[in-house]
C-alpha cells in the first residue's frame, strides 16, 4: 500500500482497525508505506545467521567488528562514518581491537541519538555453527550460540540498513559497537561520548529472556582478598604453620553465618555476595602460606553494596587475626576493593524511557518497563551521563549449551529499533 502526502508531513497515522495504529513515513518520492513492513526479514536473518557465526571472544573481537562493519558498508554507511578501535588504549593490554562506532547524519534536525551492543561472546561459543529449527535459531554442536549478544548486533545493523535502504526521517544516529562487555564491561568503561557524537539518549540491545524496557539495574563491586600465612613442612612442624586456606574458610564460612553470602536480605541491606575464584599453594606438604580469593558484592542501594563491602572484608581480617601458630603468630590479609558499576533507575518521564514506551506497541511489544539484578553496559552509559533503555533481542539460556534465538522476537527487536530511530 502507498499512498501521496504532502512533503511538509513528516509521518502520518493508518487505523487499521480498532486495536492497531501503523505509522506510515515518506520516502524520498514522498510516497509512504507502512513502517512495520520495512523490515527484509530474510537479510534480518542473513545478519543474524552470519554474526552467530562470527568468532569474537572476549578480546578478540577482530573478526566480528569486520563481519558489522562490512555489512555496514553494504547497507549505505559510507567509509568516513564509520571509526575503529577506538578507546583501544583505554582497554586492558591483551584486547586486540577497540569499540567499533558509526556515526550516520542525520536528515532532519534533531539532538543525536544512539544505539549499542556488545560484540562479544563467552569462551562458550567458540566455533558455534547457528542453524535454523522451526522459530528458533540454535548451535549444532556441542557450544553455546552466542546469541548474547549477537542477536542484539544484527537487530542493530538490520535497523541502520533499514533506515537507509528506505530513507526513512531520522535524527544523527550513533551506533557503537562495545568490546569486552563479558568480563567487566570494559568497552563501555572505555568509551567517551564525545567519541560517539555526544547522544542525548541510548537504546542498549543486551540480554536474555523477554525483557521490557530496562530502566534500573543493580551495582557491583569486585573485591580482592590476599591471604598470607606462614609457611612450614605440613607433616614435620604442622604447629609452626599459619594456614591461608583455614583463614579464607573461616572468613567465608562467618560471612555466611551473618547472611551475606548469596541473596542477602538484612533488614534494609539488600543484595548478593559471591565468591568467584580462589588460588594459591605450591606444594601438598607444604601449610598454604598465601591464597588469594577474588568476589563480587551487589545491590541496587550503594549504602547496602558498601554495607556488604564492609562485612566481607571485615570477616576476613578477623579470621586473619584469629588464627595462630604454636607462637602466636598470626596471618594477615589485604583486602581491596573497586567499584565495577553504579545502580541506576531511570525514572518514567525521562524522554529516552518515554520514548521506548511510544515505540514498543508499534513493534508488538508491551510498553512497559522494568528493574533487573544483572549489570550492563548501559550501567556505565547512564554513569557518562548518557540515560540508556535496555531491551532484549530475542535470545534465551544465555552462556548455555540450550542456547537459542526466537525469531519472532529478533523481529520485533528490529523493528523497535527502525522505530526508535525513525521517531523525529
Amino acid at each position: 500500500m502507498t499512498t501521496q502526502i504532502p512533503r511538509f508531513c513528516p509521518h502520518l497515522w493508518l487505523r487499521r482497525d480498532t486495536s492497531e495504529m501503523v505509522r506510515l513515513v515518506p520516502d524520498r518520492f514522498g510516497m509512504v508505506r507502512p513502517m512495520k513492513n520495512m523490515i527484509d526479514k530474510e537479510q534480518a536473518l542473513r545478519h543474524l545467521i552470519d554474526l552467530l557465526a562470527a568468532e569474537g571472544q572476549t578480546g578478540n573481537e577482530g573478526p566480528v567488528a569486520e563481519a558489522v562493519k562490512q555489512k555496514l558498508l553494504a547497507a549505505g554507511c559510507r567509509p568516513q562514518w564509520i571509526r575503529e578501535n577506538v578507546s583501544l588504549k583505554r582497554l586492558p593490554e591483551q584486547f586486540t581491537i577497540g569499540n567499533l562506532i558509526v556515526k550516520i547524519p542525520g536528515t532532519v534536525k534533531a539532538p543525536r541519538i544512539m544505539f549499542s551492543a556488545h560484540l562479544d561472546t563467552v569462551p562458550l561459543c567458540r566455533g558455534a555453527v547457528p542453524v535454523k529449527k522451526g522459530n528458533r535459531i540454535v548451535p549444532q554442536g556441542k557450544t553455546g550460540l552466542g546469541g548474547d549478544n549477537r542477536a542484539s548486533v544484527a537487530a542493530v545493523v538490520t535497523m541502520a540498513e533499514t533506515i537507509l535502504k528506505n530513507n526513512l526521517p531520522h535524527p544523527p544516529i550513533t551506533l557503537l559497537f562495545t568490546v569486552g562487555e563479558e568480563t567487566g564491561l570494559h568497552g563501555a568503561k572505555a568509551f567517551e561520548p564525545e567519541e560517539g557524537g555526544s547522544p542525548i539518549m541510548c537504546f542498549n540491545l543486551d540480554g536474555s529472556g523477554r525483557r521490557n524496557g530496562v530502566v534500573g539495574a543493580l551495582g557491583a563491586a569486585r573485591w580482592i582478598a590476599n591471604i598470607h600465612g606462614k609457611s612450614v613442612h605440613a607433616a614435620v612442624n604442622p604447629e609452626g604453620g599459619v594456614s591461608a586456606a583455614v583463614i579464607a574458610a573461616r572468613a567465608i564460612a562467618a560471612v555466611k553465618a551473618a547472611g551475606y553470602f548469596g541473596r542477602i536480605a538484612q533488614g534494609r541491606c539488600t543484595g548478593t555476595a559471591n565468591v568467584g575464584s580462589m588460588n594459591g599453594g605450591e606444594a601438598d606438604n607444604q601449610v598454604m602460606d598465601f591464597l588469594k580469593v577474588t568476589g563480587e558484592c551487589r545491590s541496587h542501594n550503594p549504602a547496602s553494596l558498601r554495607k556488604i563491602s564492609k562485612v566481607w572484608k571485615t570477616a576476613f581480617e578477623k579470621a586473619a587475626r584469629g588464627l595462630k601458630n604454636d607462637k602466636g603468630e598470626c596471618g594477615s590479609v589485604d583486602f581491596i576493593t573497586a567499584s565495577d558499576y553504579r545502580s541506576f533507575r531511570l525514572k518514567k518521564s525521562e524522554p529516552v524511557v518515554q520514548r521506548f514506551l511510544r515505540a514498543a506497541p508499534q513493534a508488538g511489544r508491551e510498553a512497559d518497563v522494568e528493574i533487573i539484578n544483572a549489570g550492563l553496559d548501559a550501567n556505565i552509559l547512564n554513569e557518562k551521563g548518557i540515560p540508556t533503555v535496555t531491551f532484549d533481542a530475542g535470545n534465551f539460556n544465555a552462556h548455555d549449551l540450550n542456547e537459542y534465538v526466537d525469531i519472532p522476537r529478533y523481529l520485533e527487536a528490529c523493528k523497535l529499533a527502525v522505530v526508535l530511530a525513525a521517531e523525529v
